[in-house]
């Protein structure tokens, strides 16, 4: 029944670029941010809040860039590179961050993704500072685009990337791994005592959360075409968060239904009035009053009264 919806949910995704062309750019955005809001989610599952996957996000899109530079010109291939870039540096991070816990663990996650932002905006002669990198278009299996046509065939293949990868992200939860990650959170000790090891069940957990991140970093700097500092800056991290929250952790849809109605909120209130903070603010408060678990409790409640 789930797979069914979020088919169904898929599939009206793909056809409102058609009714309403300025929307493409706004959901291929929402999808990258939604990636990287499911890779802070995975983490939140076993109670751990970091305020810093934005530099995996921003490592991403920099390797693309890079990478480009470097004469590789196939959509594929970078994606692929850009991603094993980001588990690298979170394997590489995650080795250190993960033997931390609660505001221990969100301050150095935010302390090392500052410390990246400034190299990012200082080493002027190799990321151009403020002024960020191009992200030239990349040929789509062997074929060269237009930059149109490109951002068309960027969305659709994010579509199809969110419900691939969604699935094997929800098939890792669903493992003793994932389970595992709910148990750290409630009796830490107690899987200890089973055996467990907890440190290399986090670490797998934030190498998937920092692929997952720079997989939307990646899609994002090919969606903006440029690459900047910003990315990594630690009001990104927080907005990732958020997205998070407010979709809700209690499956893998909610990262991207959260990323969805934060995007598409700031889209609508920012054409209504300039005070669109305003707006974005208050309609949070009444979600977040309202809804807990996030807008995928709200869906989760409904399914569990239907049976």
């Amino acid at each position: 029944m789930r797979t069914i919806v979020a088919a169904s949910a898929v599939l009206i995704l793909a056809v409102l670029p058609v009714a309403a062309p300025w929307l493409q750019f706004v959901l291929t955005l929402a999808i990258a941010k939604g990636f990287a809001a499911l890779g802070v989610a995975v983490l939140l599952r076993a109670g751990l809040i970091s305020i810093g996957h934005a530099m995996f996000f921003a490592a991403s899109a920099y390797g693309v860039a890079f990478l480009a530079r470097a004469g590789i010109n196939d959509l594929g291939l970078l994606l692929i590179l850009s991603v094993l870039a980001a588990a690298l540096l979170g394997a590489i991070a995650g080795l250190f961050l993960v033997r931390y816990r609660a505001i221990f663990f969100a301050m150095l996650n935010l302390a090392v993704s500052m410390v990246f932002y400034a190299l990012c905006a200082k080493l002027y002669s190799v990321t151009g500072g403020t002024d960020g990198m191009t992200v030239p278009v990349p040929a789509v299996f062997g074929v060269v685009l237009g930059e149109p046509t490109f951002k068309s065939v960027l969305f659709y293949i994010s579509l199809a990337l969110m419900l691939l990868v969604g699935l094997a992200i929800q098939r890792y939860l669903n493992s003793p791994l994932g389970h595992a990650l709910a148990a750290v959170h409630s009796n830490e000790i107690r899987l200890e005592y089973l055996g467990i090891p907890v440190w290399a069940v986090l670490l797998v957990a934030y190498v998937v959360s920092a692929a997952l991140a720079g997989l939307g970093g990646a899609i994002a700097g090919f969606a903006i075409g440029r690459v900047v500092p910003d990315f990594a800056f630690w009001t990104a991290s927080g907005h990732l968060v958020l997205i998070a929250v407010l979709g809700g952790i209690g499956g893998v849809p909610g990262a991207f239904i959260g990323a969805l109605f934060l995007e598409l909120l700031h889209s609508v209130a920012v054409t209504v009035t300039d005070a669109w903070n305003l707006i974005v603010g208050l309609t949070l408060i009444v979600v977040i009053m309202f809804l807990p678990q996030g807008f995928y409790g709200l869906f989760s409640r409904k399914e569990a009264s239907s049976l």
